[in-house]
């Protein structure tokens, strides 16, 4: 590292721009196959009704985020296209075309993604509420200002990353300690593989291992989230102190090598909840920004890393104007940082929140409290007329517990919002707004919603009857497996409402 570039950050460089930029053609694929019948012109919450809404009062247009559909009206074809766009985009970037000319060019690209996937994320109520949307967009932002690959990377864009991995880890971090008592008494993770919101193929064996094991993983957990992103901050010594920064070989990477443990102490640990969990790209997104602190000395590999010659004013191998604007990116966020810094400390910590209106400088966290019981409910439809004496057959969803024979699969990073917003259901021991919608389209029998979903019971007829029963879910034992053949046991069944229905 050498003043305002960070020479022995190349490699990761590489892997921030390509991988968020895949990140962000997850996103949109996943955006393409949901929009419509989750928010679209007749989707669950329609958007247009809300951007409606916003529109009609100066008030309520500043209450939304910024999205080019306060600009255009909102179409299907136009969220469509919008989609298309993105993930071409993010393609380009994924393949580093546009990091093969100026700086400015990937720049353009990574602000497009942002801008973009803003539009989409302002609209997307309930469906859009999660973390990792606000993760996404902030790593988008600050991927712009990564450079081209004829220069080094700018030091600040490469510390705003460091700042970021920080609040993701070391908020969700505070947030257990400060949340349920099974974080501080270790239990957590002997409820957390079969109570989160979607398990993967992965997390019965997990839920099954002993319990010292489980507070192991808290322990663990603690100590990756609490003390190791300190450590990431480490390879600026290298930066501040001019004698250091001067000597050769081992003595000069020392900071740098304290940088690259902690950062593979990070992208272990997430690696371990990518094979026990679905979390969308949130554990995806950690892995690649923990890249951010993974430094790869020359003095290793016996060669120096040599920039191309750039044409104009530079220093460090730099253009001038693009150290003047990524050191005036840097200046920023240090002003829209205060609040979320301020957070982290606060005794009322808030958990993946905004301080402006760009969700820059943003406040994470996850799971403050784990579920100890798991509660699903079930979508069952007749056909029959006499809703009390039906034949009444189940819907299933494509990533949420239902067959009791099934194993979950692999979703992440790829995002199911129905199935997630599902899991939450339960948690308020009611429907809502979007869920009552929901059972009418599958009265309707409607394409759109029902390609949403693994099953439909009614090969695309229309149902006469639907209701929702809830059951408790737990993982099978090996014993109830192997004798049944079962991953999942459920019992106390209830009916949670009335059946709906429709005259024929």
């Amino acid at each position: 590292m050498d003043g305002f570039a960070a020479v022995e950050f190349g490699f990761a460089r590489e892997v921030l721009q390509r991988g968020i930029a895949a990140l962000y053609v997850v996103a949109f694929l996943s955006t393409l196959n949901q929009f419509r019948p989750l928010l679209g012109e007749r989707g669950l919450l329609p958007a247009p009704d809300l951007l409606a809404w916003a529109t009609s009062s100066k008030i309520r247009t500043r209450m939304l985020r910024p999205t080019l559909f306060s600009r255009i009206r909102y179409t299907d074809r136009r969220l469509v296209a919008l989609c298309w766009a993105g993930m071409a985009i993010g393609a380009l970037l994924v393949a580093g075309i546009p990091q093969l000319g100026p700086p400015w060019l990937p720049m353009i690209g990574f602000l497009l993604l942002w801008l973009g996937y803003m539009s989409i994320t302002s609209i997307g109520q309930t469906f859009y509420s999660f973390g990792w949307e606000m993760l996404l967009l902030e790593a988008g932002f600050l991927a712009a200002f990564l450079g081209s690959a004829d220069q080094p990377p700018p030091t600040v864009v490469i510390a705003l990353f460091w700042w970021l991995l920080f609040r993701l880890e070391f908020g969700a971090g505070m947030i257990k300690i400060r949340g349920g008592r099974e974080w501080r008494d270790l239990t957590a993770l002997m409820y957390h593989h079969e109570t989160q919101p979607m398990p993967g193929p992965l997390s019965r064996q997990a839920h099954l291992l002993p319990k010292w094991f489980h507070r192991g993983e808290v322990v663990g957990n603690h100590f990756a989230q609490l003390v190791v992103p300190f450590f990431l901050f480490v390879p600026l010594v290298t930066l501040l102190a001019p004698a250091l920064r001067q000597a050769q070989g081992p003595i000069q990477s020392v900071p740098l090598l304290i940088g690259t443990v902690a950062a593979t102490i990070v992208i272990l640990t997430q690696l371990w909840l990518i094979v026990t969990g679905n979390f969308a790209w949130l554990n995806w997104a950690t892995v690649v920004l923990a890249f951010s602190a993974f430094a790869l000395p020359a003095w290793v590999f016996g060669m120096a890393w040599v920039p191309e010659p750039v044409e104009g004013p530079q220093l460090n191998g730099i253009p001038l104007y693009w150290i003047i604007l990524t050191s005036a990116v840097g200046i920023l966020y240090l002003v829209l940082s205060w609040p979320a810094l301020r957070n982290l400390f606060a005794r009322r910590q808030l958990m993946n929140a905004s301080f402006n209106r760009w969700q820059l400088a943003n406040a994470y966290g996850a799971f403050g409290t784990v579920t100890k019981r798991r509660v699903e409910f079930v979508v069952e439809g007749t056909r029959d007329v006499d809703p009390d004496a039906a034949d009444w057959q189940e819907y299933e969803f494509r990533g949420k517990p239902g067959d009791v024979r099934r194993i979950p699969r692999q979703f992440a990073p790829y995002h199911l919002r129905l199935d997630w917003l599902m899991w939450f259901l339960p948690l308020g021991h009611s429907l809502d707004d979007w869920s009552t919608v929901f059972l009418v389209r599958l009265l309707e029998a409607d394409p759109p919603t029902l390609r949403m979903l693994r099953h439909d019971p009614f090969a695309g007829h229309r149902p006469r009857w639907v209701r929702v029963v809830t059951y408790r879910y737990r993982f099978a034992t090996r014993a109830e497996r192997r004798a049944e053949g079962i991953v999942w046991v459920r019992d106390q069944r209830r009916v949670l409402a009335r059946p709906l229905g429709y005259e024929r």
